[in-house]
């Protein structure tokens, strides 16, 4: 058996070697590493394959985020609601701008935000929500658009971990995660599953005018150079990591499709064990089909994450490192318990979700390359430790 790796990118390299070594060789060719040709043609050829309007790419995924914001206009003290259980890129920005976060509890089968929380969090300072669709499953956009509609508030998409999903809406039409709200962003960072060999990320959004002031942003603010008309950062995608990103794009499906055929093979493994909680599909509760299926492709696991009900998922931890397989816990403190978040609004007893989760979720090996005999031991492992 190889080597288990939490994610496999050398293997995934070699793959498609050949293709992503001629697309940096034309870079270095051609010296245009900023702003040059193949950043052009990646964004032309996600805007296809996401069937959005308009991609602007930028630097990562935090600065898709700021920049996001910043083009709506939002002003200080503006309330803008995300989850208490997600990475902190999500609520940083937030308060960089000088926004306020307002954190809620997540639903806790899919793990996004719970919307009887996003309801209740609502005051007359909303202006924005921010969904996050961690670990790769889309959070239910459905009544997300419903209470955006009704409070006039901006949807920003965080798509970091879930580029290549599509949404299934209650009237059975489809769209991609992350081109549904009034902007989407996403990071390319090399784990992603559409990842690049560095640092890199993108803003999405279906309106012309905000796509306007976002490409001026992403640019110093600049539209014509050395004339800058809105306030604006330095945040640009690199023509090498462009390059990288326009070889792979061509295989984020097949990417999505092992990723879920691995956690099927998870699924099916500890199925019915009484101390494991295994990930559904089922981000439009109205679909509710509450497995890894082919009809429904709003998960495409860039985590797969468990829960360890029995007090050991620590131990288990522990135990899957000493054999060599790595493992992870995301997330190991809610945002809310966090030294930079902590804030007198938030009391523990509105995070019953996040409180839980923080001390059950174990994610284990998840990439492109697993193989059936180290799913096998992954699995074998976990349950002869649990048994």
């Amino acid at each position: 058996m190889n080597k288990i790796q939490m994610v496999d990118l050398q293997k995934q390299y070699q793959q498609i070697k050949d293709t992503v070594d001629n697309s940096i060789q034309d870079v270095l060719n051609s010296s245009s590493y900023i702003n040059g040709p193949l950043v052009k043609e990646f964004q032309k050829d996600l805007e296809a394959y996401l069937n959005v309007k308009h991609v602007i790419p930028c630097a990562n995924g935090t600065d898709a985020l700021q920049i996001g914001m910043m083009g709506l206009g939002l002003e200080q003290g503006d309330e803008v609601i995300t989850v208490d259980f997600t990475f902190a890129a999500t609520v940083e920005v937030i308060a960089l701008l000088k926004l306020t976060p307002v954190l809620v509890d997540v639903d806790k089968e899919t793990f996004n935000i719970d919307i009887e929380a996003l309801k209740k969090a609502i005051t007359p300072k909303t202006k924005a929500i921010v969904p996050v669709h961690l670990f790769g499953q889309v959070a239910n956009m459905d009544a997300i658009l419903e209470i955006a509609k009704e409070h006039n508030l901006f949807i920003i998409e965080d798509n970091a971990q879930a580029i290549g999903a599509n949404y299934t809406f209650k009237d059975g039409s489809q769209q991609k995660a992350g081109t549904i709200g009034d902007v989407g962003t996403t990071s390319f960072f090399p784990s992603k599953n559409l990842g690049c060999y560095g640092d890199g990320g993108a803003i999405f959004t279906n309106n012309d005018d905000l796509a306007h002031t976002i490409r001026g942003i992403v640019n110093h603010g600049m539209y014509e150079r050395y004339y800058h008309d809105v306030v604006g950062v330095n945040s640009r995608l690199d023509s090498i990591q462009a390059g990288v990103l326009k070889a792979k794009l061509p295989h984020l499906d097949t990417y999505c499709n092992a990723r879920r055929n691995a956690a099927r093979f998870y699924n099916k493994a500890f199925a019915n064990h009484s101390a494991i909680i295994t990930p559904t599909a089922q981000s439009n509760k109205t679909a509710n089909c509450g497995q890894i299926c082919d009809v429904c492709d709003c998960h495409v696991f860039h985590q797969y994450t468990l829960q360890i009900t029995n007090g050991q998922r620590d131990a288990l931890h522990k135990h899957l490192l000493s054999k060599e397989i790595p493992n992870a816990i995301y997330y190991p403190v809610a945002l809310h318990a966090q030294k930079a978040y902590k804030d007198d609004r938030y009391n523990e007893e509105d995070f019953p979700v996040t409180n839980e989760l923080i001390k059950t979720v174990i994610s284990l090996p998840m990439h492109t390359e697993l193989e059936e005999d180290q799913l096998q031991f992954i699995t074998n492992t976990i349950l002869d430790f649990l048994n």
